[in-house]
């Protein structure tokens, strides 16, 4: 259910703000300018009014913010009574593309040989402040995220996962040298980048700006929200890109692809899985966790060790 533009309309009149708004959501200014919008579109009256230094709500607003409440408040009890039903088994778990991609199909096999009697599992891709956002708001039990800033803790059980390695990538074709390198050597050319939002573009553009640049100085950039065509475009020779190592792993191992590492660059990314602290007894997010670790133990990772995209 939309009911994030009523999520929207309550934060921004507790906090007065379009932009303290976006902080607290997880969401860009122009997300929360734009959910607004809407309900003023929709309901054909002005919900703010935006003559003073603070946003304050009209009339109108008052009367939709108080449903809004409402609505919002039957929403969280019907997932909670949802959740209360023990005749099927439900796991609904957000995680990031590059996670999705790189390692949910063994956790998958493992978790449903641990679980056999799970009726509906739901695995949604999103960046991570969104999968954030929809632990908080219950419309995930879980997430798997991997990220440049600190998770919120204070209402999340977090379980620290080893960290994401990123690397540039290149075809042989292209004759870039595998020993580290200056920036400079690679901005001659295009780099096949992921859009606002995601960690690795995040932890791109930190590194660029420690050195006095940004994405802009490489050749041309194309923004991508698919992982497959920025593999596929260096694999092509087309130009370079910024991923996650677990995704192109074996084609570094068959040399179908060149890892660069740069120098003064941070090559690494923080990775966490993380529930809602009432969550903590439920036996299938448990589960879940355990085939987490699994993976990531000694022998997990040697079966891991092939991984590339089909």
């Amino acid at each position: 259910m939309e009911t994030r533009y009523f999520q929207t309309l309550v934060k921004v009149c507790e906090t007065g703000s379009f932009s303290k708004a976006a902080e607290s959501l997880h969401i860009t200014q122009s997300a929360v300018s734009q959910r607004i919008k809407f309900l003023e579109e929709n309901y054909g009256h002005q919900l703010f009014d935006r003559s003073g230094t603070q946003l304050e709500p009209t009339g109108a607003g008052l009367l939709v913010l108080e449903k809004a409440r409402e609505i919002l408040a039957k929403e969280r009890e019907l997932v909670d009574r949802l959740s209360s039903f023990k005749g099927e088994k439900r796991l609904s778990i957000c995680c990031t593309p590059t996670f999705g991609m790189a390692y949910l199909p063994r956790i998958l096999s493992d978790f449903v040989l641990r679980n056999a009697d799970v009726h509906d599992l739901k695995f949604i891709f999103k960046q991570p402040a969104e999968a954030i956002v929809g632990v908080q708001n219950k419309e995930y039990d879980l997430a798997v995220i991997e990220y440049c800033d600190g998770i919120p803790p204070e209402s999340f059980v977090v379980y620290p996962l080893p960290d994401d390695e990123l690397v540039f990538i290149s075809a042989p074709s292209m004759d870039l040298p595998e020993t580290p390198m200056e920036i400079e050597r690679l901005l001659e050319f295009p780099i096949y980048a992921r859009r606002d939002g995601c960690s690795s573009r995040n932890l791109l553009r930190q590194n660029l700006a420690n050195l006095g640049h940004d994405i802009n100085d490489f050749k041309r950039v194309v923004i991508s929200d698919d992982l497959r065509l920025c593999i596929g475009s260096a694999l092509d020779g087309c130009g370079i890109s910024f991923v996650s190592r677990s995704l192109v792993r074996g084609y570094l191992l068959d040399h179908r692809l060149r890892a660069h590492y740069v120098k003064d660059f941070t090559h690494v990314r923080s990775r966490a899985a993380f529930h809602l602290a009432a969550r903590s007894e439920d036996p299938l997010i448990s589960n879940f966790i355990a085939s987490l670790q699994s993976l990531f133990s000694d022998r997990g990772r040697r079966h891991t060790d092939g991984l590339a995209l089909p």
